[in-house]
């Protein structure tokens, strides 16, 4: 079995995909096909540069080499939310950490992307041993089944189905219709309750009875995705919350 898969920008068949075992190395760039490597991809675009890059298989993961002297990278995860790694130019042998990728090539007057499949991801057994002792308290003790939750689930949906990073998070407004089939009473006024009851839960502000008011905060929701998406508090699974009730209680 391959460690990972390169799929060249618009590529339809799997004969054009490429696999690396670990260890072994691809070329890519626009004129790869004279490098004598034995794993080489040509990008036949006057943008790409000659020698633009190499990708290298180890093991439960994959390391990029950025080429351009110029030019800097983008690697994002296509199921990430936005979540993404750039590689300054002439950075060597960078880890590339996710099961989907796609590398960003800005070339002339469009991005090329590349795309990597690294499906050997190694984790824990099911039944992992911890020392006796007491129980570790959560990070973030969020509720699925509550109100916040699927506000939180909403705000986050644009980010969640693959939309652009730049894309604006939705309004209140927009909230309420998107929660208002499961959750008749959702009007601004809940559902801005619910955003700032969030913030208080993710420590984004501190609670009404602290003494503490600390700064006023602009942006909000977006630090509330940010902290969601950063720590895989909701993840695309979540989006079928949208579809059902919107939870009761503990909530307005």
């Amino acid at each position: 079995m391959h460690g990972i898969i390169v799929v060249p920008p618009g590529c339809t068949s799997r004969q054009d995909q490429v696999g690396l075992v670990p260890g072994e190395r691809l070329v890519f760039g626009r004129e790869a096909e004279f490098l004598g490597h034995s794993h080489r991809l040509v990008l036949a675009h006057q943008g790409v540069s000659r020698l633009a890059g190499e990708i290298t298989a180890v093991g439960a993961f994959w390391t990029l080499s950025n080429l351009n002297r110029r030019q800097t990278y983008v690697v994002e995860n296509p199921e990430g939310a936005g979540e993404h790694i750039k590689l300054a130019p002439g950075r060597l042998d960078a880890p590339i950490p996710f099961e989907f990728s796609r590398i960003l090539l800005p070339a002339a007057d469009e991005l090329l992307a590349v795309e990597v499949w690294a499906p050997r991801h190694d984790y824990l057994g099911s039944e992992p041993w911890e020392p006796q002792g007491a129980t570790t308290v959560a990070a973030f003790c969020l509720d699925r089944s509550k109100r916040y939750f699927a506000v939180l689930v909403a705000l986050c949906e644009p980010r969640l189905r693959d939309t652009p990073a730049h894309t604006a998070l939705p309004t209140s407004e927009e909230i309420v219709r998107r929660l208002r089939p499961g959750w008749p009473a959702a009007n601004r006024a809940t559902v801005q309750w619910n955003i700032n009851y969030l913030a208080v839960k993710l420590r984004l502000r501190p609670p009404r009875e602290s003494a503490e008011t600390g700064p006023r905060r602009n942006g909000i929701k977006e630090s509330l995705v940010a902290v969601a998406l950063r720590f895989d508090l909701v993840r695309e699974e979540d989006l079928a919350l949208l579809g059902e009730a919107a939870g009761v209680g503990g909530e307005r």
